[in-house]
């Protein structure tokens, strides 16, 4: 398979483009300055150039606080973008898979959201990532969308992914104990994404590692057990104390209707994958 991965030196961009290399896939992985995305011409010109099978599209703005104060950057990337590559895919007949959030839902649910949970977003960039979604569907019928949420892995910069190194350095950190969701280690995500590419059916998916939701708190003391980390390090605070510009969903735990049903298993459970995460440092 010829897969075009877009915004490549993102986390979930290089776990996917190692995965799919080793699957014996030709892979080409091109970051902003190689492919804009807002830029229908440059995507026009870039995947009608390369012909690729199908396009694994892990471009996004991701700064939740900064899209309050960056609007148009965050539509740009996350909603034309993600557009842009629909049609384009559409013109050339390559599949497309791209990434969504767990933002797209306001978190008032206390269960695990679903396919059949009507999105409310909260945010700019939790309501660009939805106009992405709407607008890739009205596009390009063939596209494949998946929601994810609690990403951490290997050279990501988010709070999950370097609790290892700050607890490793001996630095104390406060983690949120009342806001939930269902971490996903970018390894097995990769694999995930390259699944779907491959099954090429239409459908909404939410993809996490298995296994219980869990708070900020309690995977920061998953990382302590499975590091040999200090737990005395990591002290329990309220989401209300922190004075964030954008809102966050209180819980955005997310479970999957289809996966199963169309032969996919379940991905590992998100505790075995932190074990995994924290031995590789």
């Amino acid at each position: 398979m010829k897969v075009l991965i877009t915004g490549s030196n993102g986390m979930v961009a290089r776990s996917t483009a190692a995965y799919c290399r080793s699957a014996g896939d030709e892979v080409i992985a091109l970051s902003r300055a190689d492919l804009d995305i807002a830029d229908i011409a440059s995507v026009r010109d870039g995947l009608t150039s390369i012909r690729p099978d199908t396009v694994i599209n892990c471009a996004a703005y991701t700064d939740v606080d900064g899209a309050e104060a960056n609007a148009s950057t965050s539509y740009s990337a996350n909603a034309d973008g993600p557009e842009n590559l629909a049609i384009v895919c559409r013109e050339i007949d390559a599949g497309l898979v791209t990434i969504s959030t767990d933002y797209v839902f306001d978190g008032s649910f206390a269960g695990y959201y679903d396919q059949r949970h009507t999105p409310e977003p909260n945010g700019v960039y939790a309501r660009s990532k939805l106009e992405g979604e709407l607008r890739v569907r009205a596009a390009n019928a063939r596209a494949i969308i998946v929601r994810s949420g609690w990403i951490f892995g290997h050279g990501g910069t988010n709070f999950l992914s370097v609790m290892p190194a700050l607890l490793r350095e001996g630095r104390a950190i406060t983690a949120i104990d009342d806001a939930w969701g269902t971490p996903t280690f970018a390894d097995d995500l990769a694999r995930r994404l390259r699944e779907l590419a491959e099954l090429d059916l239409p459908c909404t998916f939410h993809v996490t590692n298995s296994g219980g939701g869990t708070s900020y708190h309690g995977f920061a003391l998953e990382v302590c057990s499975a590091g040999g980390f200090d737990p005395s390090l990591v002290t329990p605070v309220a989401g209300s104390s922190l004075s964030r510009p954008a809102p966050r969903p209180r819980n955005s735990k997310l479970a999957c209707l289809f996966s199963e049903r169309f032969g996919l298993e379940p991905l590992p459970d998100w505790t075995d994958a932190v074990k995994r995460f924290c031995g590789s440092y």
